[in-house]
């Protein structure tokens, strides 16, 4: 097993902490990572995009002239798709575009994801993480007494309400719970911040 750091709020290490090779040690599978990334912003889409069909645009209802004996091509409608102001052919309509990706797959992806970050150095555990107050200042700093100055996930065990709402205006920084992190946030972030307890929370569930 891996062993790495374990830091308090200010920065200073106060102990080690051994990382299970089955969730952070494994050989990344990017082919996965990449699936479950392109199935989460998939899911993320709202697909309320709508265009109006020649049959839902308003008018078109006289024929614009006779069929035959004017020397122009014969039209129905106003509204047919090639006429300015009419309907569009083929257009987007509401959909789900959202999809379902297997369970095996999914834990794969995210044990690729954790372990790349492993590997990288790029994984922070945290003996307590949590504020006493609701204070964006106090969290900016603690991001900067570990070393965490770009995009940043930070991972608690639980939903604490003070880490929440100190980072949620910091740009580049997303919290989450242990339950429910994605490979998509584990990627985009230069650093993954957990604490140890979610750690073990971590293993338990993809171990």
């Amino acid at each position: 097993m891996a062993k790495t750091n374990v830091y308090d709020m200010s920065g200073k290490v106060v102990g080690e902490i051994e990382l299970s090779d089955a969730v952070f040690g494994i050989e990344p599978n990017t082919a996965v990572m990449h699936e479950a990334v392109k199935n989460y912003l998939a899911n993320q889409r709202q697909g309320t995009q709508s265009t109006l069909t020649r049959a839902e645009v308003r008018g078109g209802g006289r024929k614009p002239w006779r069929q035959k004996g004017t020397g122009r091509a014969r039209q129905g409608s106003t509204r047919a798709p090639q006429w300015i102001h009419g309907g569009i052919a083929l257009g987007p309509k509401p959909r789900d575009y959202g999809y379902h990706m297997n369970k095996k797959s999914r834990q794969l992806a995210i044990k690729s994801a954790l372990s790349a970050k492993a590997a990288a150095g790029n994984i922070m555990v945290i003996e307590n993480l949590d504020l006493s107050e609701v204070k964006t200042k106090n969290f900016v700093k603690f991001l900067s007494d570990v070393g965490a100055t770009g995009k940043s996930l930070v991972v608690t065990p639980e939903v604490r309400r003070n880490v929440v709402l100190s980072a949620r205006n910091i740009p580049g920084v997303r919290t989450t719970i242990s339950s429910i992190i994605s490979v998509y946030d584990i990627l985009r972030a230069d650093k993954f911040i957990v604490d140890k307890a979610a750690v073990a929370k971590i293993e338990e569930v993809y171990a």
